[in-house]
């Protein structure tokens, strides 16, 4: 295979900061990003439904992590579809086809006469998730200018966090016998906007030359760009680097120069999951009401994890860019596994008391905060950045698949978990995930702000330790 030119990977052109992004770009990432609202509504909705709904359907709790986690499976499956649709009929046709499936999943699971009808909804909800994890992403990091890119990816895992208290809110609000089918009927309305919205936003350029549909990709980018910026030397460095690494498959992902970039994409979003995040999103009010706490401070509990979701999401979106990716996950994985700790030991005490309540609560908040910023921030920015443009399709589908891949086994394991070494042993191992975490970061993952994704693949192909090619480039 053509190797890429070799020695100092270029930096992409300064850009004046008085220059601003044309509002098409922010329209790319706000419509695409309602994606990850829907990603994050459909997800957490379960937390609340699952206090009434176990009971309205009597559900064992085996019977309860299978209507939680089948979305997760789902989600496997979109996510592999959707990479591979999204080679051959572009990122924006994918994400249209997420939002009619995001709508008809919606709409089944609402209606469901009974568990296996309601099991079949949420796996065709997940794969609209699946899709729109894989997919959003990788189009905001095609569109996006590198010195907005990371703030504008972060968007998408923002509208996550704001889809989950949008969720824990309905679900307070709607609890009761029968408010779960509501709550599930609400996702209709954001996926009729993200319909309608893509069809009036434009395909990647990435993707267009890659298509060998230069002119199209020339157009766009220049609706993309500030005006006076060099259209023509981004697209030539596109095109050079789409003709070095010709589109290529999964059996391309056994190269051995793509595997420091495979490494840490897979690795981050495996961590992602085995640091607990979604242990918390998905059983937080189950694992507090069974705990002692009442309904309705459970409940209230979850709307304070969406708040902390959401503040995570703002700090995280600012910190990427400003901070670094790298050293965003340096700085707040201590505080995430020190809450876990904390809250592992306060399950250790004497249950109804004061004291232990009010530490369960501040340290489940501490550690949402510090999770969301130190890698729920990264995990869907991480891999469309590194991964090389000739098989960035079928990559990113496999670390995304890593992330339902993992969250489906906490998904099915957790409450098994907590009956079998309790609460306090469950959070001590998520605990010990946040500390090998922040080794593999240390070791293994390089600093992509404000570079290229050009020039990050060059200093992929350069060959050697992948994080000091890029951070010595």
């Amino acid at each position: 295979m053509p190797e890429l030119t070799k020695g100092r990977a270029p930096v992409e052109a300064p850009v004046d900061d008085r220059q601003k992004a044309p509002a098409m770009v922010y329209a790319v990432a706000a419509v695409s990003a309602l994606g990850g609202l829907l990603f994050g509504y459909d997800t957490g909705i379960i937390s609340g439904a699952l206090l009434n709904l176990r009971h309205d359907l009597d559900l064992s709790s085996r019977e309860q992590e299978v209507v939680v986690s089948v979305i997760l499976l789902g989600a496997m499956a979109g996510a592999l579809l959707a990479g591979r649709l999204a080679v051959r009929h572009g990122r924006r046709k994918v994400v249209i086809a997420v939002a009619v499936v995001f709508a008809v999943g919606a709409a089944a699971a609402a209606a469901a006469p009974g568990v296996g009808s309601l099991v079949a909804a949420r796996f065709v909800l997940g794969l609209a998730v699946g899709g729109a994890s894989n997919m959003v992403p990788v189009y905001i990091a095609e569109a996006a200018p590198a010195r907005i890119r990371g703030r504008l990816m972060v968007l998408f895992q923002l509208m996550v966090a704001c889809g989950q208290l949008i969720a824990y809110l309905c679900g307070w609000a709607l609890s009761g016998s029968g408010g779960w089918r509501t709550m599930f009927a609400l996702a209709v309305l954001p996926a009729v906007v993200l319909g309608v919205g893509m069809l009036f936003l434009p395909e990647s350029p990435r993707w267009l030359v890659e298509r060998g549909r230069r002119e199209e990709a020339v157009s766009v980018l220049a609706r993309l760009r500030p005006p006076g910026t060099d259209v023509g030397r981004e697209i030539d460095e596109i095109t050079e680097v789409a003709a070095a690494t010709p589109a290529g498959g999964w059996r391309d992902l056994r190269q051995r120069w793509m595997r420091p970039a495979l490494l840490v994409a897979v690795g981050i979003a495996a961590f992602s999951q085995l640091t607990g995040i979604n242990a918390v999103v998905y059983y937080a009010p189950t694992i507090l009401v069974d705990a002692g706490f009442g309904d309705s401070a459970a409940l209230l509990t979850g709307v304070g994890i969406g708040v902390m979701l959401v503040i995570a999401g703002v700090v995280g979106a600012v910190a990427v860019d400003r901070v670094g990716r790298r050293r965003t996950m340096l700085w707040f994985l201590p505080g995430s596994g020190l809450a876990m700790a904390v809250m592992a030991l306060a399950f250790l005490g004497p249950e109804g008391s004061s004291a232990q309540r009010w530490t369960v609560i501040v340290s489940l908040f501490a550690y949402i905060l510090f999770n969301g910023i130190g890698i729920q921030a990264v995990v869907w920015l991480i891999g469309p950045e590194i991964l090389p443009l000739r098989v960035r399709g079928p990559a990113t589908s496999l670390a995304t698949v890593t992330v339902w891949g993992v969250d489906l086994l906490i998904a099915l394991t957790a409450l098994t978990a907590i009956q079998a070494i309790g609460r306090s042993g469950t959070f001590f191992v998520y605990a010990l995930m946040n500390v090998v975490c922040i080794a593999f970061v240390a070791a293994k993952v390089p600093e992509t702000r404000g570079r290229s994704l050009e020039s990050i693949e060059r200093a992929l192909h350069r060959g050697g330790s992948f994080r000091k090619a890029l951070d010595g480039s």
